[in-house]
């Protein structure tokens, strides 16, 4: 099938899809695409996908050849899909930031929000961040909480004298009005989404990977391939390349957790834009390795489902073929950021 102009959920949601309909793009045939990482970690643009036929797809310097464009003075379509090919992720999150950097406009600035569906399932991530918030000014966590949406009301809303006493303290410490502290925690919901939309990305992958690493232990000791000095080598990069960036973001989460644990003990306008300035100044990097890993990991699970699905040989034939190309990409994502604990 060809896309149409709805933009879908899954897209929405998607660390490694960007639905070329949200951008500026003169290219109505181009507009119905997508721009996605494959398995060897390349954007390339997917004309259309059919469950009989596969994915369609393009390379954006083939794009000339399909549009007639004159490469030696290209339009400002190629020009810009080889800005968004060079980009590590696709999530909204980091789309927010690398399309203000390049000066692309959309349009429709809900196209970078996540769906409701996605922000119900993240509920459950977000108490983490909502319940200090709630205890500060409740001095309970036991209200009825389904969405951050019923946090923005407690607070359109407040019931609870003591409550009212505390919404007029804090908007004296956040320097704003008491009328302004609703947009105030919109901002609050939507940084701290996006720790928990990248941590539930980070939980759905794990299992993966441990299937997988325990897959690299069987083909090393597998008497057939265990000379393979090439496939060994190949193994060990992929796998020290894995192991090494789930550390640096599941250490990162932590330091996050730890420098956010107690934020409300001693709030100030000040100290909260600098908490949203250093979570939003890693959501390339995080965004990034997560949007590899996924992509490696998803590709593996669907051709070995279990541990029983594919043989030995054809397992190192993807892993040669396909899970190598594009793993030093994973490498090469800065995680320069500044941790919180430079608030401290």
């Amino acid at each position: 099938m060809s896309y149409d102009d709805d933009l879908v959920d899954v897209d929405r949601d998607s660390l490694h899809v960007l639905p070329l309909r949200i951008l500026p793009l003169a290219t109505p045939a181009l507009r119905r695409a997508k721009l996605i990482k494959n398995v060897r970690l390349k954007s390339v643009v997917e004309l259309f996908t059919n469950a009989d036929s596969g994915s369609g797809q393009l390379e954006i310097e083939d794009l000339s050849k399909e549009f007639n464009w004159d490469v030696a003075d290209p339009p400002a379509d190629l020009v810009m899909m080889r800005q968004l090919g060079l980009l590590p992720s696709y999530d909204v999150y980091s789309l927010r930031i690398s399309l203000r950097d390049l000066g692309i406009n959309i349009e429709n600035v809900s196209d970078l929000k996540l769906s409701d569906e996605k922000n119900k399932e993240l509920t459950s991530y977000m108490t983490d961040f909502t319940r200090p918030l709630i205890q500060h000014i409740y001095g309970s966590d036991e209200l009825e909480i389904s969405s951050f949406q019923d946090v923005v009301k407690l607070f359109r809303d407040p019931d609870v004298k003591k409550a009212l006493g505390k919404i007029q303290q804090m908007s004296q410490m956040l320097e704003i009005k008491p009328d302004e502290i609703p947009k105030f925690m919109e901002d609050y919901g939507d940084i701290f989404l996006s720790l928990s939309y990248y941590r539930q990305c980070l939980d759905s992958i794990e299992p993966i990977i441990t299937e997988f690493l325990d897959a690299m232990d069987e083909l090393r000791d597998n008497y057939q391939f265990k000379t393979d000095q090439n496939l060994m080598q190949t193994i060990n990069h992929i796998e020290a390349t894995i192991n090494e960036r789930m550390a640096a973001v599941t250490g990162r989460f932590e330091n996050f957790e730890r420098g956010t644990k107690h934020m409300w003990d001693k709030i100030s306008a000040d100290r909260f834009r600098k908490v949203e300035s250093l979570i939003s100044s890693y959501h390339l990097s995080i965004g990034g390795v997560l949007c590899a890993l996924s992509v490696k990991m998803e590709a593996w699970s669907r051709l070995f489902p279990n541990k029983h699905s594919g043989g030995p040989g054809r397992r190192a034939e993807f892993i040669m073929s396909e899970m190598k190309q594009g793993i030093d990409n994973i490498v090469k994502i800065d995680d320069a950021a500044p941790m919180l604990s430079v608030l401290e």
